[in-house]
This record gives C-alpha cells, structure tokens and sequence, in this order.
C-alpha cells in the first residue's frame, strides 16, 4: 500500500467542509470525522477501539485534542433558523445563503471539501461549480486541497454484469468504468467523471475522489427508516415488502462510510474511484423481515410494487434506490484501509446494534410506569390519562389474560391452517387447554405461576418494549412482583448484594402510589350512582372487602412497594383527598411533571390535523359563545339605554307642561293689563297713522303713545 500511497507532508490536513450538514449522511460524516484525530488511520487499529459514543472515532493515545478534524459546512438558511438556539456541537461554523464568490472563499480556508449528493440531487450543480471553481484557482492554493464527492451506486444500475454466464459473480471498484447509471441518476455520473477528471491535472495540489455509497443506514435511519417507524409503531400485523423483494441492496453503515472518507484523507490513496459498502448481500426481503422481527410484528408481506407509490413517506429518489439490484464489493478497502467496522457483515446481522441506535438517536425510550392504590382511589383513571398523554399500554390483569387466551384461540385456528409446522400449534392448544382447566378447578380465577406468565409474555411483548406501559394495580403483592421482575437466567447480575436482580428490560422506571384514607374512599363509593355501582367491585360489599384485604396486605413488612424501595426504584406518593377533581388534573400535572416529555413520534400527519380541526372548532366556539356574550350584552345595553331615554323624556315633558303652567299663570296680569290699557290706546294710534301717513310711522305711534297713555292707578 505505501507505494501506491502519495507521501503525506508534516501537515495533516484538518480543516473540513461538508455541504448540508442538516442532512442525514453529512450530519453523521461530520459528527464521526470531529471525533477522529487527523492522520489517525494511519496507526495501527489493532491499539485503538471504536469509539461508539456520538458515532466517533477514537483518538489515538498520545494524541491531543487540538489534532481532531475541524468541521465546517453548509446548512440551509430554514434549518439554520430553526436551529439557532441549538448549534450543531461538532461544527466549528456553520454558512448558509452564501453566494458563490463568498462560498469560494470559504472552500479555499478549507483543506477538504466534501460534496455530498447521495441524498439532495438538487446539490449537484453546486458541486460540479465547486470542483470547477477550485480548479481554476490551483496556482492560489496556499496547502494542497483534497475534493471528496459522495455519490451513489445508482450509477452502477444498469451495469452490465461481470459475468453474463453468473450474475452472481460481484463488482469491485476496478470496473467503475464499465458502470451505467439508473435514467434518473446520469447527472450524477457526469458530475463524478468530472471530480475524476479535474483531479488528475496535479495531484500533489488538487487530489479529487469519488465515493459511491451503498444505501445508508443506522444512527436513527434514512431511507428505510419507513420500516423501522412502522414496526416501532406497531400498528399493522405485517411489515410490507414491496415487489418481489428478492433484489440485492448494497448497503454500508453511516458511520462507517464515514471511515472510508476519514481513510481517503489520511491515506490519499493511488485509485480515486472507490466503493462504500459492507459485506452483506441482503435483498429487500431480507432486510425489511430482519427489522420487522427485532423491532415489530415479525412478520412480513409482499405487496405489490406500485403500492410504493401510494406511500407518502417516499418520494422518487427514495423509491429507485429501494429497486437497485447490484452485487459489489469493496476490495480496496479491506486490502488498503485501517477500518474500525461498526458493521461490516451488514444491517441483517446487526440488526440488534441497529435497532438500538434508532431507538436512542431518536429518542424512542421506552416508558414503563406501575400504578397503585386502594380500590375506588382512581387507579384506572389515572392510568388511562397517563396512557393517552404518553401513547404507552394500558396493562390491566384482567383484559390481559382474556386477550392471551383469545390469541392463543386464534393462533390455534390460523397456524393450523397456514403453518405445515405443528409444534407451535400443538404447543398453544396446551397452554390453551392449562389455562381452562385451572380456570374451571379456581371458579374463573388462575394461579399465580400461570398469572405471571401471562402478564411477563405481555410486558416482553414488542408494543411494550417499544413505547412503554402502564401496569394497572398490578402486581399485588411482594412475591408477585419479585417473580414478575425476576432476571432472566441469562441476564443475572447483581449490582449490590442487598439489591435483588431483575429484568432491566421490564423493570418499571416510575412507580406511583395513590393514596387516601377509608373515610373518603368510601363516602366517595357511597356517593356512587346505583346505576355505575351495581354489578362491579364497588358495589358495597365487595369493595369494603377489598379495601379491608388490601389494607391487610400493605401493612407488612414485604409489600409491593417495598419491593421498589428494595431495588432503588422509590414510589412517588400521591395524595387523594378531593372528589371536585374528577378530571385529575392536579393529579396529572405532578406525573407529568416527574415522567417529563414523551418519549415517542409525537402525533401523526392525521392526528395533527384532527386535533387543528379541534382547536379550530374550539375557537370557533368560543367565538360564537363570545358573539353571543357580545350581543346579549349589547341588547342589555340598548334595553337599559331606551329605558333611560323614555324616563328622561318622561321627566322632560313633565318640566316643559309645568313651566307651560307656570308662565301660564304669570302671565294673565300682563295680558290684562295690556287689554285694558295698552290695546285701546295703539289701536287708536294705528288708526291715526293710517289716516295722516307720517313720514315716520314709527316715531309717530311712539310720539302718539307717549301723549295718550292712560292714567293708571
């Protein structure tokens, strides 16, 4: 290898650009490569582990922290947005809305460019201009530059085979020349003939190199994260496979295409074409069964290819992937590079590590919870709300052992038809025909060994394993909880000696215990509709009995609750002491509290809009309720204003008639006065005037007036 290998200078190269690193195979190659100490691959990795924690590489010992790859890239301005307040911790800058003479500039700070076009074709023009723009500035180059382009073995599609005579003979790295690419993948193959060419005008400055990945998968998922998310959820009884399922899918772990990339710059290898793929050969089928059996129902089903299409979780560019058919190998780089594999036998074989990293990248933690209490203390209430709020399993031991006996029913009647394999029917008929002969011999009741099995069978159950539970007053006593929890025999390990072992895989992480006293619990029944009382346990006799036998049973030594206690796992007490919150909602708000956020998908497309449509039937209540507020007090207002406007007028028309009368009664002296003294007197001097015509018929009647007033007393 070291004759094939360009000699590196004393100065590794460090600085690294990555375009989008809001995408899922840029994100997880940056996250790796900031974790990897600069020249790393080249030392021996026998001395050295993978790191798992973050996808990281490990730093070699001696090795100082300043050596690790400095990362930084482009993401898009929506994401940076969205991202503000949470930066990338990996990432050294972060650029977004660049323009090209600006991201020029920032690819020449660089000493690695990687362009990444296995997930967003619409960054292949940007990287045939990035390519293209460096070259151009060869002469300007202050270090030499390396030029890494992520593509995909899409352009592999059409390829002739090796082989005409076995298709099963596979490719390697050597025959990319003879590669053809799927119709919808050309642009990629002229892009990655063009990196190829660019970097042979002068290697020892400008060295470019092409990287077609197989589908990537882990760290959470990419493209068959469709199957996970539907086997997590549990919401069909057969994962789909669609057409035959019987194409080959090359494949490689994210983390692991990430040490290719981290050998290529450390290595600067003779051969600039090369292959990330691990050593499986799985097909579809093989793929989608293995995740359906570790992380759902376990069974598959083929459905036809078009259905595809109906699917709003893929869009073209996932679908054409999921349909390649190609064998290939990746000779070089087990023959030349120092790979720390996370998982080179492929994603069927470590399908268990894989499931564990979908679960903790996103977030999908189980949540186990018990809750306990005395009868009619609101158990089933609070368990239901605790369900409904965190999308867990509601456990009660009565619907679980009807539903267990019902599917062994079913299982019986379908395995008989569909299976030719009689040991697993032969296997539930008995347990089946068990269970009815100790109901029969117990008046309807079971023992305690078969009890426990059924409620541990659930617990194990892949919906419980998945989202979580709520164990519903259940189980009862000391010894049914130590045999219900009891570790595997597999699994034993004792953490102290004063701890008893348990099963961590079904070991409740919050225990609740409600608590009231006998006085409120049965003026509470008491105070019971007949109609909701009659025929159930709380009916007066039982539910006295039943308090009375669960009062006994908690007050030694060995209870339930101890038991928790026992195991570090303490009980949060919860008082009952009000029937007004027949909601529970003081209650619920100190669970939620103590449980935190939920540890799921959160709702669907569907269950988002339904709940829109909700608070949007909500607000519109609300606004005719207000409307209607509005009106009923503005009617108030014109009632109110128009009965002060008649009073008012009321009062008004009374003043005006009794000031009518008042000047009424003034005046009839001045009215007399003038009939006898005045009126006779101007009517004379009217007629005078009109007799004589005075040149001022004014001055006239006043001078008339004057001399003729009458004597008065």
């Amino acid at each position: 290898m070291a004759s094939e290998e360009k000699h590196l200078s004393d100065r590794h190269l460090r600085r690294v650009f990555l375009n989008h690193l809001d995408l899922y195979s840029s994100k997880y190659i940056g996250k790796f490569l900031s974790g990897c100490v600069a020249g790393a691959s080249l030392e021996d990795t026998g001395k050295a582990e993978a790191s798992e924690e973050e996808g990281g590489s490990p730093e070699p010992q001696g090795r100082v922290k300043k050596e690790t790859f400095e990362i930084v890239g482009t993401v898009l301005a929506e994401q940076k947005k969205k991202d503000k307040k949470k930066a990338k911790s990996f990432v050294l800058e972060e650029y977004s809305a660049l323009t090209q003479e600006q991201l020029l500039q920032r690819l020449m700070e660089c000493d690695v460019i990687i362009y990444n076009i296995s997930e967003d074709a619409d960054q292949i023009d940007e990287a045939s201009w990035a390519v293209s723009a460096l070259h151009a500035e060869l002469d300007n180059f202050a270090h030499p530059k390396m030029f890494v382009l992520v593509s995909t073995l899409m352009t592999w599609a059409l390829s002739k085979p090796v082989d005409p005579d076995d298709h099963d003979v596979p490719f390697t790295e050597e025959d990319y020349r003879k590669r053809r690419p799927h119709p919808n993948f050309k642009d990629h193959i002229s892009v990655e003939k063009l990196v190829i060419k660019l970097g042979k005008t002068n290697k020892s400055q400008f060295s470019t190199y092409v990287v077609a990945s197989g589908l990537q998968y882990g760290m959470g998922e990419n493209l068959f994260h469709f199957f996970f998310k539907m086997s997590w959820l549990g919401e069909v009884s057969r994962i789909p496979v669609f057409g035959p399922g019987n194409n080959i899918l090359p494949t490689v772990h994210v983390n692991d295409l990430a040490g290719v990339i981290q050998n290529i710059i450390d290595h600067q290898p003779k051969l600039h074409y090369l292959v990330g793929v691990d050593d499986s050969k799985n097909s579809f089928e093989d793929i989608v069964k293995a995740i359906s059996s570790a992380l759902g129902p376990g069974k598959i089903q083929t459905v036809p290819k078009e259905d595809i299409f109906l699917t709003k979780d893929f869009k073209q560019r996932d679908i054409d992937p999921l349909f390649m058919n190609i064998r290939i190998e990746a000779v070089f780089l087990k023959e030349n590079f120092n790979l720390n594999w996370v998982s080179e036998s492929g994603l069927v074989e470590n399908i268990d590590h894989v499931v564990d990293e979908y679960r903790q990248t996103r977030g999908l933690l189980p949540l186990r919870i018990c809750v306990f209490g005395p009868p009619a203390a609101g158990k089933s209430t609070v368990a239901e709300k605790i369900c409904k709020q965190y999308k867990l399993h509601h456990i009660k031991l009565k619907d679980t052992i009807t539903e267990s006996i019902s599917q062994l029913e079913t299982q019986i009647v379908t395995e008989d038809v569909e299976s030719e394999n009689d040991e697993s029917v032969n296997e539930a008929q008995e347990f089946l025909a068990t269970l009815k002969e100790n109901m029969d011999q117990n008046a309807g009741r079971l023992d305690d060994q078969f009890v426990i099995q059924i409620m541990k069978d659930k617990l194990q159950s892949q919906p419980c394993k998945n989202q979580g539970f709520v164990l519903d007053g259940f189980p009862k006593t000391y010894d049914q909880a130590k045999e219900l929890f009891a570790a595997e025999e597999d699994e034993v390990e004792e953490i102290q000696s004063r701890i008893p072992t348990f099963n961590k895989k079904i070991i409740p992480e919050f225990v609740f215990s409600l608590e009231a006293s006998d006085a409120f619990l049965t003026d509470r029944v008491m105070n019971l509709p007949e109609s909701v009382v009659q025929g159930t346990h709380l009916a007066q006799e039982p539910f006295l009995q039943r308090l009375a036998t669960f009062r006994d049973t908690n007050t030694e030594e060995e209870t339930v609750l101890n038991y928790f206690d026992e195991l570090e796992i303490h009980p949060e007490p919860i008082e009952i002491t009000s029937n007004d919150d027949m909601e529970y909602a003081v209650v619920m708000e100190k669970i939620c509290k103590i449980l935190g956020k939920p540890r799921n998908y959160g709702p669907t497309k569907e269950e988002q809009e339904l709940q829109e449509q909700k608070e949007a039937a909500e607000r519109f209540r609300q606004m005719e309720v207000r409307r209607a507020e509005a009106e009923r007090r503005e009617a108030e207002e014109a009632a109110d204003r128009a009965a002060r406007w008649e009073e008012w007028s009321k009062r008004l028309a009374d003043v005006r008639q009794q000031e009518e009368e008042l000047l009424e009664a003034r005046s009839i002296p001045l009215r007399n006065y003038l009939m006898k003294n005045v009126m006779p007197t101007l009517t004379q001097g009217l007629i005078q005037c009109c007799r004589l015509k005075p040149e001022d018929p004014v001055d006239f009647l006043a001078e008339y007036l004057f001399r003729n007033r009458p004597e008065t007393d």
